[in-house]
């Protein structure tokens, strides 16, 4: 491993201790990050620098000249600032729930339908396959208690396994409901999951989160915190242009 990279791991790191560490506030350390970023480039050699960070003669020249006594301080803050963007890109990101319903899963549909999701460049964070109770689906179709097919309705979402997943992505919400294709199948357009699929209403074998409201109900229904996971895909960068 190189310097520079050796340099930028072990600065991460440094930058994630301080900044979950209550002991240093996390706006005093980004206050200096955009300063501290720029130096931190200089000093690894970057001929190139961000025009959106403000540059100041001074304190570059000092930070410059001191490639070794203050590179380690000037790549924590940086670091620091850089995982902020991060954050603040990740907080852009909406999160559905989506179900395979018995129907689908038994049809062994499941690969083809996760494959819609993942080429459309939406990424995977949460996934289990359970049969839930009648109660459990109850509580998941409470909206729609008062309709006539209610008690049909619950009876088949507990009829079998239920592939349960939470997707991540810019405007998953919507898209996403758009992906699936109307609750009708007859009504659902070619290209759709459901205008490709299912035949029948009572058949549509995938469920969509339909807002935003929604969708953290839902998600807070099927899954426990500590089951959805937040990483960084290294296809964002491709699907998002974040570099």
């Amino acid at each position: 491993m190189s310097a520079s990279s050796k340099l930028c791991q072990s600065a991460c790191k440094a930058a994630r201790s301080l900044l979950s560490s209550a002991s240093a506030p996390r706006s005093s350390v980004l206050a200096d990050g955009r300063n501290a970023a720029l130096a931190t480039l200089t000093n690894l050699g970057r001929s190139k620098l961000p025009a959106a960070y403000s540059y100041h003669k001074a304190g570059g020249a000092a930070a410059a000249s001191s490639t070794h006594g203050y590179q380690w301080l000037a790549a924590v803050p940086a670091a620091a600032y850089m995982l902020q963007d991060q954050e603040a890109h990740a907080a852009e990101m909406e999160r559905t729930f989506i179900a395979i319903k018995p129907d689908g899963v038994q049809r062994g549909l499941i690969s083809e339908i996760v494959s819609r999701f993942e080429r459309k460049g939406f990424k995977l964070v949460a996934i289990k396959l359970v049969v839930p109770s009648k109660e459990f689906a109850q509580k998941h179709y409470h909206d729609l208690k008062e309709r006539p097919f209610f008690s049909g309705l619950c009876d088949f979402l507990s009829s079998g396994p239920v592939l349960a997943m939470v997707w991540e992505g810019e405007g998953v919400i919507k898209y996403g409901r758009k992906l699936i294709g109307a609750t009708d199948p007859q009504k659902s357009e070619p290209g759709t999951i459901r205008g490709d699929l299912a035949v029948v209403v009572g058949r549509n074998i995938i469920h969509g989160s339909d807002g935003p409201e929604t969708a953290k109900d839902e998600i807070a229904l099927w899954f426990q915190p500590k089951e959805l996971v937040s990483y960084t895909s290294n296809e964002e960068k491709w699907v998002y242009g974040v570099n």
